[in-house]
C-alpha cells in the first residue's frame, strides 16, 4: 500500500506518469477486483447453502435472522449519531470561503460523476416506501446471480432454497447438500489462490487512486471536513473494539489484527460486495465464526450494513448545509439519522454508493434542489479516498456483528485456519 501511494505520487511528477500507470499498472488491480466479484456469488450462494443444511433446527435460523437484523439497526444508529455530534462541534463548513465553494462549483458541479448520482438518487427517490422489499424478490434466480448489485435477491433465493431443503429431510437433500458442500471448500480455495496476488494488486489499485486525485488546493481546503469524517470513522472503529471486548470476551487488538487484510483490500477497492469473499474467510477461519452464522451474516452486511456511509452522511449533510448557509433544526438532524438509516439498507455495496445516499438525505431535510449540485460538488474531491476509508468501517462492522451473533447463539469457537497448499501434496 505504501510504495503504491508514493510510486503514484512520483508519477504525478512526471508528464506521462498518470498515463503510464493507467495503461500499464492499473489494470492489475482491476483484475484482481474482477476476480474476487468473479467469486462473491457462487460464495454466497456456496456458503449460505451450506449454513442454512447445517442447521438441524429451523427457529434457529430465524434466531440468528433477528439478531442479525436489529444489531445492523443499532450500530448504523450509532454511527450516524457520532457522526453527527462532531460535525455539529467541529463546523467544518464555517471554515469554506465563498471563492472555494465557487471554485468546487466550476470544477464538479457539471461533471458526468455528480449527474450520474444525482439521476441514481431521484430513481432511488421516486420509488415507493416498500419498493426495498420488492427490489428483494427476483423474477429470474439466473439473472439476479449474474448481476452482483442484485445481491440482496441472491441472498433471497439463496434462504428460500435452503430452508427448502431443510423440509424435504436430510436424506432427500443430501445429494444437493453434498455438491454445495463442495462448491464451498472450492470456492475458498479460490479466495486463498486470489489473494496470492494481493500484494501487487493493491500497489496497482493505491498508485491508480494517487494519480487520479483532484487539485491539491482543494483538497487542502476540504481538509477540515475530511479530518471529522475520518476521526468519526476512527471512533467506530474504537467502538466495534469495545462491544467485541464486553460481549465476545475476546481482545479488540487481536481481533484487528485478524480482520488487517480484508480492511487493507477494503479500503483498497472501496468495495464491500468485492472484499466480501475475503471477510467471509477471515471471519470463519481466523476468528472463529461458525460458518451457520457468517454464511448470512456477511452477505446481509455487506449489502444492508453500512456504518461508515451512514456516519459518513450525517457528515457531510451537515458540512453542505453549513458552506451553503442552510440552518438545520434539530428535527431536521433527527430526520438525516433516520433517512440514513433507511437508505443504507437500500444501497448497493459498490464504489460511490455513498453520494447516491447522501442526495437522498438531503432531499428529505428540504434541502433546495437547485443546489444539490453544488452540495455534491463542494465534497467531490475527497469522495474518493472517504469512500476507501468509510468501507474499512462498514467490513468492520459486519465482522463485529458476525462475532456478537456467534457468540449470543454459541456458535463462535476456535479458529481453524485454511492454507491454498494444504492438498498439494496429494494432488501434485
Amino acid at each position: 500500500m505504501l510504495l503504491g501511494i508514493v510510486f503514484g505520487f512520483l508519477m504525478t511528477l512526471w508528464a506521462q506518469g498518470p498515463d503510464f500507470v493507467n495503461d500499464w499498472i492499473q489494470p492489475l488491480g482491476t483484475i484482481f477486483v474482477k476476480l474476487l466479484k468473479l467469486i462473491a456469488i457462487p460464495l454466497i450462494i456456496a456458503s449460505l447453502v451450506k449454513g442454512i443444511s447445517d442447521l438441524k433446527d429451523i427457529s434457529k435460523f430465524r434466531n440468528i435472522g433477528l439478531r442479525t437484523i436489529g444489531i445492523y439497526v443499532l450500530t448504523t444508529v450509532v454511527a450516524i449519531t457520532i457522526g453527527l455530534v462532531l460535525v455539529n462541534i467541529a463546523k467544518p463548513g464555517d471554515g469554506i470561503s465563498a471563492e472555494t465553494v465557487q471554485k468546487l462549483t466550476e470544477t464538479y458541479a457539471s461533471s458526468d460523476g455528480v449527474a450520474k448520482k444525482m439521476d441514481e438518487a431521484m430513481k432511488q427517490k421516486d420509488s415507493g416506501p416498500l419498493q426495498f422489499l420488492v427490489d428483494m424478490v427476483p423474477d429470474n434466480a439466473l439473472k439476479a446471480m449474474s448481476d452482483n448489485s442484485l445481491m440482496l435477491q441472491v441472498i433471497f433465493f439463496t434462504i428460500f432454497l435452503g430452508i427448502s431443503m431443510l423440509l424435504i429431510g436430510e436424506e432427500r437433500a443430501k445429494p444437493l447438500k453434498d455438491f454445495f458442500d463442495a462448491l464451498n471448500d472450492v470456492v475458498l480455495k479460490m479466495v486463498d489462490l486470489i489473494m496470492l496476488s494481493a500484494p501487487y494488486a493493491v500497489f496497482a489499485l493505491l498508485a491508480g487512486v494517487v494519480v487520479s486525485s483532484s487539485d491539491p488546493d482543494l483538497l487542502l481546503a476540504l481538509l477540515k471536513y475530511a479530518g471529522t469524517v475520518v476521526l468519526g470513522l476512527f471512533l467506530m472503529i474504537v467502538f466495534y473494539g469495545f462491544v467485541v471486548a464486553l460481549v465476545t470476551k475476546k481482545n479488540p487488538f487481536w481481533f484487528l489484527k485478524e480482520m488487517s487484510p480484508a480492511q487493507l483490500l477494503a479500503f483498497s477497492t472501496s468495495s464491500s460486495a468485492a472484499t466480501l469473499p475475503v471477510t467471509m474467510e477471515r471471519v470463519e477461519e481466523h476468528i472463529g465464526v461458525d460458518k451457520e452464522v457468517s454464511s448470512f451474516v456477511l452477505p446481509v452486511g455487506a449489502t444492508i450494513n453500512m456504518d461508515g456511509t451512514s456516519l459518513y452522511q450525517g457528515v457531510a449533510a451537515v458540512f453542505i448545509a453549513q458552506a451553503l448557509g442552510f440552518d438545520l433544526t434539530l428535527g431536521d438532524q433527527l430526520t438525516i439519522v433516520l433517512t440514513a438509516l433507511l437508505a443504507s439498507i437500500g444501497s448497493a455495496a459498490v464504489p460511490g454508493a455513498g453520494m447516491v445516499m447522501l442526495v437522498i438525505v438531503l432531499e428529505a431535510i428540504g434541502f433546495p434542489s437547485d443546489k444539490l449540485a453544488i452540495g455534491l460538488a463542494l465534497i467531490f474531491a475527497v469522495d474518493r479516498p472517504l469512500d476507501m476509508c468509510r468501507t474499512v468501517v462498514n467490513v468492520t462492522g459486519d465482522a463485529t456483528v458476525s462475532m456478537v451473533v456467534a457468540k449470543s447463539v454459541g456458535k463462535l469457537g476456535k479458529p481453524k485456519v485454511k492454507e491454498w497448499d494444504d492438498h498439494y501434496e496429494e494432488v501434485k
